[in-house]
């Protein structure tokens, strides 16, 4: 049976370009800047605030995991209510980074990191995921990022390949353990919806399927009129147009990586011609498949 989750991560082609150990000590508060890469942060021994702007701090502990899929500002701090907003003093320490008291003790220990997506719909992949991820207290995950840090440090053979097995295996464990109603709209709170998961799950298993509306309600068991509300309202978008964004996230996947034929990709994405393909891929992309396909492979070259 299909996957849809697994999907998505395998498309978001995965790396890590950057992570490190930090640590907290007196009063601190750090202010992450949106920096254009999906950042997260696994709490190795201790507890912190995570502040998101128009919300009330979140107090995070040991083996917690934020995932912040989407480029967005936050801060991090000290429980005390001493901690001053904005950054206060950074010392490099041999091998990690002291926010706050250089020689006092620790009061929150942390690996963090930015990742970095392959795919050139990353950010339509992105959009179905929640802003923020918080995972509590799941050791699992805590011990994949460890593992993602002592493999990014060491470069031994199948180093890439390595990492990007274990980036996906932490991103799903992140997703599945967010799937619940407090998510926002997106695929994580359709997939936890048992009768959309249905639906989702024959857009996934069989893209090239002209899907109506009304097939895709039989299969969610649901009347024509229910499932495109609570579709609608759990995923943020209608099912025609998640089927149109998840076929041309194969499509542009398959130009990208695999060099077909616009027919070839055409047919494996459910368009009955090339014609009919380019003027869909082109209202959507903005360029024909063509030209897509030329555009990128300039761009890795």
């Amino acid at each position: 049976m299909t996957d849809p989750l697994a999907d998505v991560v395998a498309l978001l082609q995965p790396s890590l370009p950057f992570s490190k150990q930090a640590s907290g000590a007196g009063s601190w508060w750090i202010d992450v800047p949106v920096t254009g890469d999906p950042l997260f942060c696994v709490i190795l021994e201790g507890s912190a605030f995570l502040s998101l702007p128009e919300q009330a701090p979140v107090e995070l502990r040991e083996n917690d995991f934020i995932l912040v899929p989407t480029s967005r500002e936050f801060a991090m701090s000290s429980l005390d209510d001493r901690a001053p907003k904005g950054q206060t003093v950074v010392t490099m320490l041999e091998d990690e980074t002291r926010h706050g008291d250089p020689e006092g003790p620790t009061n929150v220990r942390m690996l963090a990191g930015r990742l970095s997506f392959g795919s050139p719909d990353a950010g339509l992949l992105l959009a179905l995921l929640p802003d923020v991820i918080h995972v509590r207290g799941l050791k699992r995950i805590a011990t994949l990022v460890q593992l993602l840090r002592n493999e990014a440090q060491d470069h031994r053979a199948a180093r890439e390949m390595v990492l990007e097995r274990l980036l996906e295996v932490l991103l799903i464990e992140a997703l599945r353990a967010a799937s619940d109603s407090a998510a926002p709209p997106g695929l994580i709170r359709g997939l936890a919806d048992a009768r959309l998961a249905s639906a989702i799950r024959c857009i996934h298993g069989n893209p090239r399927h002209g899907w109506t509306v009304a097939e895709l309600a039989r299969a969610a068991s649901l009347s024509r009129s229910v499932f495109f509300d609570r579709f609608r309202r759990e995923v943020g978008l209608t099912p025609m147009e998640y089927l149109l964004s998840w076929r041309m996230a194969l499509a542009r996947n398959m130009l990208r990586r695999q060099g077909g034929s616009v027919k070839e990709v055409a047919d494996t994405v459910g368009y009955g011609s090339a014609s009919s393909f380019s003027v869909a891929f082109t209202r959507f992309v903005g360029v024909p498949p063509v030209q897509f396909a030329r555009m990128d492979a300039v761009g890795e070259g």
